[in-house]
């Protein structure tokens, strides 16, 4: 039994408070053909089971709130409720893959039972077939959800497929009761306030440990405190249960030649380019976007990095992020001048220790009674809802640089969805995957039909963008 973090309950207490809301990620992964046979692609993923205990157990909420809900395991596990299998008649176009996707997303996941599903979709031009899943975010963020992936994969098309006896036999632990869970959380209350006296005491000893991280938590707030600004847009406002998505695409080696040619970074390029996909968007909508910008929250893992810059792994699959805030400037039209803006701004943000101000308030309510961080999510959405304060989430998570391939198919593009909530009527997610970029567009299905001119504008702007990177290379070479 696993006490869930606060980061992670937060996601549950979100759709408590949201009925049209499903906080779950996910991604669409097409392979090359055929499509496994449905006994050989159970066989496989349950061979891998133990490697992510989690997918074996159930949320537990703990009686009268007393504390945040833990993880069980799921004496009723049934593989088969989980793996699913539809089709497209065929030949399913990326169109008729979308609707699927997105009618499959705005289902929420059953409580009772593990938080994800996998569904392998037949049918795909070309004789190929996808694979989407689905898991809640308070299972796994973006960053840990890749390496969950990389897992669930293999390295080489000749991997041998499991047999029977690759299947390691499960024995789930027994679920504790209503009155032991009463009992351990009262106890880890009463310790856990010895416990956060002991840091504290600790910290103190220590003054300039102290200092330096809280000089920089100061900073991030005094940053964040910008964001009560009210910016009221189309894009902000209710939502309902059902969702749209639209998807873009691109390669990392036309992005870093981009980056080469006129500075930036890698992300910064990337929201250049959703910087025009909004552009495009709110112009179609008929909205004047002289001197606008349109916020958007940027998820930033925090966790920690080895010397190569690479995410350490501690062995979890928990929520590690934090937030920053970023403006994308729709008023401008020229591409180049959108990414030097953005170039700057990021750079301010990185400087004023945004990210850290928000891991620190997510840690801050750890010490808040599970009750409390409840009424708190609510109370913040209804404040956001009230002054329209941020307009969208753009989350930029890194795969893997290799070829990934399941059943012995190669994984050709994964097209990712992150989840929305009101007032944040539109989500953008970007993937990267063997040299390839995409980026996943969620959108409302009932104020957001429009979400493709997002991912049209986005196309469009790295193409504008790598003709400017091609002259900007060309003039130097002359000089």
């Amino acid at each position: 039994m696993d006490r869930m973090s606060p980061l992670d309950a937060s996601f549950l207490h979100i759709e408590d408070s949201d009925r049209t809301v499903g906080m779950h990620i996910g991604s669409t992964a097409v392979f090359e053909g055929p499509a496994p046979d449905p006994a050989t692609f159970s066989r496989t993923v349950e061979a891998r089971l133990p490697l992510v205990p989690r997918y074996r157990q159930r949320v537990e909420a703990v009686p009268l709130g007393l504390g945040r809900p833990v993880w069980v395991d799921d004496a009723d596990f049934a593989l088969d409720y989980h793996v699913r299998r539809t089709a497209l008649p065929a030949p399913g176009g990326e169109a008729e893959l979308q609707r699927l996707v997105a009618r499959l997303m705005s289902q929420r996941l059953d409580r009772t039972k593990p938080l994800w599903e996998m569904w392998v979709v037949e049918g795909l031009a070309d004789g190929q077939w996808a694979l989407m899943s689905k898991v809640h975010h308070c299972m796994v963020d973006g960053i840990s959800g890749v390496e969950l992936l990389a897992v669930l994969m293999d390295l080489s098309p000749d991997a041998p497929d499991p047999a029977a006896s690759d299947v390691v036999p499960w024995e789930p632990e027994r679920a504790p009761s209503r009155a032991d869970l009463t009992l351990q959380t009262v106890g880890e209350l009463a310790t856990s306030q010895y416990e956060q006296l002991r840091v504290v005491g600790a910290m103190m000893r220590q003054p300039r440990r102290l200092l330096e991280p809280a000089g920089e938590l100061v900073a991030g707030l005094r940053s964040l405190a910008g964001l009560a600004r009210p910016a009221t847009s189309t894009l902000s406002g209710s939502i309902g249960p059902h969702r749209q998505v639209a998807w873009a695409e691109t390669d990392l080696h036309t992005i870093k030649t981009i980056r080469a040619a006129l500075g930036g970074t890698v992300n910064d390029v990337v929201l250049t380019a959703i910087t025009r996909g909004f552009r495009d968007l709110l112009v179609g909508r008929g909205e004047d976007v002289a001197g606008k910008v349109v916020r958007t929250l940027v998820p930033v893992s925090v966790r920690a990095t080895r010397s190569d810059g690479a995410a350490a792994h501690d062995g979890t699959f928990d929520n590690k992020v934090s937030a920053m805030f970023a403006e994308l400037p729709v008023s401008l039209d020229d591409p180049v001048e959108v990414l030097a803006a953005i170039r700057q701004q990021l750079g301010d943000l990185k400087e004023s220790k945004q990210a850290v101000a928000g891991e620190a308030l997510t840690s801050l309510s750890g010490f808040a009674p599970p009750v409390l961080l409840g009424l708190g999510m609510r109370l913040a959405a209804r404040v956001v809802t009230r002054t329209g304060n941020v307009h969208t989430v753009t989350t930029n998570v890194p795969g893997p640089q290799l070829p990934l391939y399941s059943c012995g198919r190669l994984m050709l593009k994964a097209y990712p969805y992150v989840p929305i909530a009101a007032p944040m009527r539109i989500g953008v997610s970007i993937f990267s995957y063997n040299g390839s970029v995409t980026f996943g567009v969620t959108g409302d299905r009932d104020v957001s039909p429009d979400i493709s001119t997002l991912a049209v504008g986005i196309t469009t702007a790295i193409d504008d963008l790598a003709s400017a990177a091609a002259a900007a290379a060309d003039a130097a070479a002359k000089t």
